[in-house]
């Protein structure tokens, strides 16, 4: 297993740059990992969304697929894109110290 690491800390990571333990993620490995997919600052918005996924991840062991995150987190698709550009799932799972959510590419 691959190590990495962020925001000070040394992290296990798989070979696409997932966090591969959700329990060594902290709140300054999401805002580094945010600034590498282009997201400067995460605002309350944000954070929403990133506790939403930690939690149903901590649930489920896996990472919430889009629909489950706008159905469960009260936002849209469109919000979450606005957020999140560009596969804001696969995004905010890799924000979140989350693994990959299923069926992304």
């Amino acid at each position: 297993m691959a190590t990495r690491t962020i925001a000070g800390k040394t992290v296990a990571v798989n070979e696409e740059g997932f966090m591969t333990n959700p329990a060594e993620w902290t709140q300054e490995i999401a805002v580094e990992i945010a600034k590498e997919e282009g997201i400067e600052e995460l605002t309350e918005a944000h954070w929403k969304v990133i506790n939403f996924c930690r939690e149903v991840g901590a649930a489920s062991g896996k990472a919430p697929t889009l629909r489950t995150i706008t159905n469960g987190a009260g936002i849209t698709t469109k919000e979450m894109f606005t957020l999140f550009p560009k596969g804001p799932a696969k995004k905010v799972a890799h924000i979140a110290g989350l693994g990959k959510p299923e069926g992304c590419v």
